[in-house]
């Protein structure tokens, strides 16, 4: 079995105590020389701060390549650009854009009066800034929103048209439903790279809500197997054996990256790289 590549998701720390998590959680990944950490934005933006911070110091301290998070909620269009030339002043080029989810409470995405309406709108100002290697989000199960799976794909296509080069999926349980929708952004004419995202699950019940939140759609014999699990407290060993099942059958259908989404607990991200072939190597934390 090929050994793939992996690149790993940090969310900024709202604590002390979760920046030193934070922090265990790099020093954990980052032997595993990960082709890039990105790190996220909460919902309406109410982590654009801490996000930034979080990206400066992961900057500073380590070599990691950085991918920093961007929305366009709950801004406008000049304080999300200047939030893009701020991180391209720290020496981070690499953007994920995302229109962003909405605020706790909200239903819908309100488009501020002074921002960009849209993902594909923010794309594309952030590639004329030039300078900035540009990632999206694409959803396998079809963006909740989304009027049909052909038009998601559709709008997947715009974005990357609009300058982005290469897209992250949504969290999915089963490879065939990245291989189906690999196939059908094909058939579309994308071409970038499209990298599967990860989610060892160390939390059923959390897992269960980003699944309905996103329309992802949980097997039964999943739901049954963390169910029994729960009940005989060994929830990570079957974590890890579903989700290094999960990226064994994407390596075999080609796969040769794969994204973690560690929620800043890194355990289970590093047993299932293990289990994959992916060994510490020197870290890349810089030495002061």
């Amino acid at each position: 079995m090929t050994t793939p590549s992996v690149s790993f998701e940090f969310f900024p720390p709202k604590t002390l105590q979760a920046s030193f998590r934070l922090w265990d959680c790099v020093n954990t990944l980052a032997p595993l020389d990960p082709t890039f950490v990105s790190v996220t934005y909460g919902a309406g933006g109410t982590t654009r701060k801490r996000t930034h911070e979080a990206v400066a110091t992961l900057r500073e301290t380590t070599d990691l390549p950085i991918v920093a998070h961007l929305t366009c909620v709950n801004a406008t269009k000049a304080e999300t650009l200047a939030i893009c030339d701020a991180y391209r002043a720290a020496g981070v080029t690499d953007i994920m854009a995302l229109r962003g989810d909405p605020p706790k409470g909200a239903d819908n995405f309100c488009v501020h009066p002074d921002g960009f309406e849209s993902s594909v709108e923010l794309i594309d100002a952030i590639a004329a800034r030039g300078d900035f290697n540009i990632a999206v989000g694409a959803y396998p199960e079809t963006h909740p929103e989304a009027q049909s799976p052909e038009a998601d794909i559709d709008y997947l296509k715009r974005k990357l048209d609009a300058g982005a080069t290469r897209a992250v999926t949504q969290f999915f349980f089963e490879a065939d439903t990245f291989f189906r929708f690999r196939d059908r952004c094909a058939k579309a004419g994308i071409t970038v790279p499209i990298l599967p995202g990860i989610l060892p699950i160390e939390n059923w019940s959390g897992a269960k809500r980003f699944a309905q939140a996103c329309s992802t759609h949980i097997p039964t014999v999943i739901a049954d197997a963390f169910e029994n699990a729960e009940r005989d407290n060994r929830t990570d060993l079957l974590a890890t054996a579903l989700a290094t099942e999960l990226c064994d059958d994407l390596i075999e259908g080609g796969v040769d990256h794969l994204h973690f989404y560690t929620l800043n607990n890194p355990e289970l991200t590093r047993e299932v790289c293990h289990a994959l072939g992916v060994t510490p190597r020197l870290s890349a934390l810089k030495v002061a």
